[in-house]
């Protein structure tokens, strides 16, 4: 077994994008004056419970429908324009601000693997904002199902183990713990939880989750890179 890791796979919304100041940004510009009073962690709430419906529509195709159904709620515009706009928004949402420095810092040291819910053409915007760090990417276009289905994590497996990778030298590296950090610790992977809502008051726009000890926490992508560079990371 490997003593540090040689591959890191990575969740990507909400991880190394900022998909909430990206939604919040988009509507509080297109509906400036219905989100005036609206608190953000009000509207990240709502949100967050919209996302756990069930629906057959792949993401972010699903905002549009995510946005008709939380328009009553903040008596937003019934508009199909403001609606798409939501939904095509994800080419602006922005990076984390320590994502791209750190991504170049760990890509010399590793394999980067991109495994995302998100459909292949927003991801393609996701990877242009992150300066196309990516060796592999696994998109539910291939995968065929949403984490937390093991299966996503399976069909990310053996594509890795067409180039000699498995279980034994991947870590994986989240920021969600409903999405990844429970079902990769299961799996057993080694699990690196990124917390990016350290310090808040619930988990915003991400589904709610009972709590997975993972085996390494940082606040920050730069956090991990440091221990990296430190010689801090091992395989469990």
């Amino acid at each position: 077994m490997a003593d540090t890791p040689s591959v890191l796979s990575f969740d990507v919304v909400g991880t190394l994008i900022d998909f909430e100041t990206g939604m919040l940004n988009y509507l509080r510009h297109a509906c400036r004056n219905e989100l005036a009073a609206i608190d953000d962690d009000m509207f990240l709430a709502a949100y967050r419970t919209s996302r756990k419906n069930p629906d057959v529509i792949k993401y972010p195709d699903d905002l549009v429908r995510v946005y008709f159904e939380l328009a009553p709620h903040f008596g937003l515009p019934q508009d199909s324009a403001i609606a798409e706009g939501f939904r095509a928004s994800v080419k602006d949402w922005p990076a984390f601000a320590d994502s791209v420095v750190a991504l170049k810092r760990l890509k010399s040291r590793c394999k980067l693997v991109a495994m995302t819910n998100a459909q292949r053409w927003a991801l393609d915007h996701f990877a242009a904002t992150l300066g196309e760090p990516f060796d592999d990417t696994v998109t539910v276009d291939e995968a065929g199902c949403e984490k937390p289905d093991p299966r996503f994590f399976a069909f990310t497996l053996g594509r890795l183990s067409r180039d000699g990778h498995g279980l034994h030298d991947v870590m994986h590296v989240a920021q969600s713990q409903y999405h990844d950090i429970g079902v990769a610790r299961q799996l057993g992977y080694t699990v690196c939880w990124i917390e990016r809502r350290a310090g808040k008051a619930d988990s915003g726009g991400t589904i709610d989750s009972t709590l997975t000890q993972p085996d390494y926490r940082f606040t920050s992508l730069a956090g991990l890179a440091d221990a990296f560079e430190a010689g801090e990371i091992r395989m469990k």
